[in-house]
């Protein structure tokens, strides 16, 4: 049992596979069971001698050979990091070298690696690798070595060639474009070298490009799908409180989102000039938008951090959320000492005495100034638009939620306020004054409407 085939599982006589799945059932410190059973359209759950849960018919490769990218097009919890740990150790019999890619270091080793369906965890018996840190590598028994790569680096690809690489979740690295273009230059050995994508979609122009490849092959499968496997409190908890969201529909269903008619921004905008770093700010400073009330539902309080230098602005980090009133002016003070902010940005149209008070009573000396928000929303933000558009503002890294909010927002349609967007537009507006020139902003453009300003 040190190298199962499924293949061969089929021809073995009943004895021998029922001799064969006792020893694995009282194997009970192993994680690993026979992942592919001889049915290819499998729904993955239990039957005949196949006594657990395995894979379904999306977890299966392609089987032309035609294919160079499979694109697991995966929702939460899907099983696609099980699927992508089980591909990998097949190829470690067939090939000498593979490249494993994650969004970071950190989630190399806590998912791909160390995780409940990692590499480590979920092995054929006798095939588990050798972890070496130090080296950014995994060796198995026969000698196959993998090389890890973090996406943030993605100078890093340049070089090493692979026969065969493990992408996680490349949808949502922030220079994907930059590392995949690296790794797919160096997938050049064996007669056929290939890759397994195993991502949640985002509506990135990379994944929409990928999509219609000639040689991408793409599986689907949403959380559902996987609900045997999962915890009974993940399906009570959150998907209860994501079904029938637009988040749900992409976290879930693993649809892939177009742009929302009518908003602000586009996905295409943020994309255009993300950047992986910077340095040498001229100004750095937390912009807050308390929110209105801290009873349960209510809004969030919007607290983005943004730096600024010459004519463009940087969006640093994203630590709004539901707080109360010390909590969030904790979270606030918390991010202007670890970003060396040289102010905090607020918008007091809530109480600003109070506002202030609740700072001062976290840190009574930082710089904090007030700014009240005499327009509409979407006036208040068209000069910011307008910078995007001009490639004059940069995301450092990804900040999903603030993300999804600026690209889902459509002003004087929908009511909730967008307070992670108005904290961005507050402190990207203070930082601008008398940097950039003046712009006018167009009401015409924003379709307003009676009654249409907040």
């Amino acid at each position: 049992m040190t190298d199962f085939d499924p293949d061969a599982f089929k021809r073995w006589t009943p004895s021998a596979q029922e001799k064969a799945l006792t020893m694995l059932r009282e194997r009970s410190n192993e994680k690993w069971r026979p992942f592919y059973c001889p049915i290819a359209d499998c729904n993955g759950l239990p039957h005949d001698k196949w006594l657990w849960n395995h894979a379904r018919a999306d977890q299966r490769p392609p089987t032309d050979p035609d294919w160079v990218t499979w694109l697991l097009k995966s929702g939460r919890g899907s099983g696609k990091t099980r699927t992508g740990t089980e591909v990998t150790h097949r190829m470690s019999q067939k090939v000498p070298r593979i490249g494993l890619i994650g969004a970071t270091g950190a989630d190399i080793r806590d998912i791909m690696l160390e995780g409940e369906s990692g590499l480590l965890k979920v092995h054929p018996p006798g095939q588990k690798p050798d972890y070496e840190p130090s080296k950014r590598r995994l060796t198995w028994p026969n000698g196959c070595v993998a090389t890890l790569f973090s996406a943030e680096e993605p100078d890093r690809l340049r070089g090493p060639e692979h026969y065969y690489v493990w992408a996680d979740e490349p949808a949502h690295w922030p220079l994907v474009q930059q590392a995949w273009d690296n790794m797919t230059f160096g997938l050049r050995l064996g007669d056929h070298p290939r890759v397994v994508a195993t991502t949640t979609p985002k509506p990135r122009p990379w994944l929409k490009e990928l999509m219609k490849e000639e040689t991408t092959r793409m599986s689907v499968a949403s959380t559902y799908d996987n609900l045997p496997n999962l915890s009974p409190v993940f399906a009570e908890k959150i998907i209860k409180k994501y079904e029938g969201t637009r988040i749900g529909r992409q976290e879930l269903h693993a649809e892939l989102l177009e742009d929302v008619e009518g908003a602000l921004w586009s996905w295409e905008m943020l994309e255009s000039s993300r950047v992986a770093e910077v340095s040498d700010l001229e100004r750095i400073v937390v912009s807050i938008d308390p929110a209105g009330s801290i009873r349960k539902g209510a809004d969030e309080t919007g607290i983005v951090v943004v730096g600024w230098a010459g004519t463009e602005g940087y969006v640093l980090a994203d630590r709004s959320g539901h707080y109360s009133p010390v909590g969030w002016a904790s979270a606030a003070m918390a991010a202007y000492e670890e970003f060396t902010c040289d102010a905090l940005v607020v918008e007091t149209n809530y109480g600003g005495d109070m506002v202030t008070a609740t700072l001062r009573s976290i840190d009574a000396h930082p710089r904090i100034i007030r700014v009240q928000s005499r327009r509409g929303k979407a006036l208040r933000a068209e000069p910011i638009v307008s910078m995007y558009e001009q490639g004059r503002i940069h995301h450092v890294g990804m900040h999903p939620d603030l993300e999804t909010q600026m690209t889902e927002w459509v002003p004087y349609e929908d009511r909730e306020s967008p307070d992670r967007v108005d904290a961005l537009v507050h402190g990207l507006t203070e930082l601008a004054k008398g940097r950039v020139p003046a712009s006018i902003a167009n009401p015409a453009r924003f379709r307003l409407v009676q009654g249409g300003a907040a």
